[in-house]
């Protein structure tokens, strides 16, 4: 059984609640490929990020996420958008149902190497025509599309 469990738009979703600030990085390499992990905790392939840790910025906490999960160095190079859609909801197995609150940031690569951490199974560049066929919980193929639509301005949502 996963550590974790989405629900998005789902009337059945338990009731959240918490609300806990997080971010996640949206990296390309020059082929177009997106950095993704596939989550130890529910299996899909996902942005690498997390939640923030008090003393650090939200950026701060995307660049420490991306390391930690990835082992690559990122620098922020954008907003691509706000998602704090109330309908998507993630229940743990110790009772939080936490409500999204993730800001995903462009990001690019300044150095480290691939590495797999306890909370992925695998990290790899993948590429768009790809990802149709891979585990990736709508939210995240949400992000992905606005990437895709080369968006002149930040989702806000």
């Amino acid at each position: 059984m996963s550590r974790r469990r989405d629900y998005y738009n789902d009337p059945q979703a338990p009731k959240a609640n918490s609300l806990v600030p997080g971010g996640s990085a949206l990296v390309v390499d020059e082929a177009g490929d997106v950095l993704m992990q596939r989550r130890s905790d529910s299996g899909n392939w996902s942005l690498p990020g997390g939640t923030m840790e008090i003393g650090e910025t939200l950026e701060q906490c995307v660049i420490r996420e991306t390391k930690e999960e990835c082992g690559l160095d990122i620098e922020i190079t954008g907003l691509l958008g706000i998602y704090t859609d109330p309908e998507h909801v993630i229940e743990y197995v110790d009772g939080e149902v936490r409500q999204e609150f993730n800001i995903t940031f462009f990001g690019r690569v300044r150095g480290g190497r691939i590495t797999v951490s306890d909370e992925s199974t695998e990290v790899r560049f993948v590429g768009m025509d790809e990802l149709a066929d891979l585990p990736v919980h709508e939210t995240v193929r949400l992000r992905l599309r606005h990437y895709a639509e080369q968006r002149a301005e930040p989702y806000l949502g």
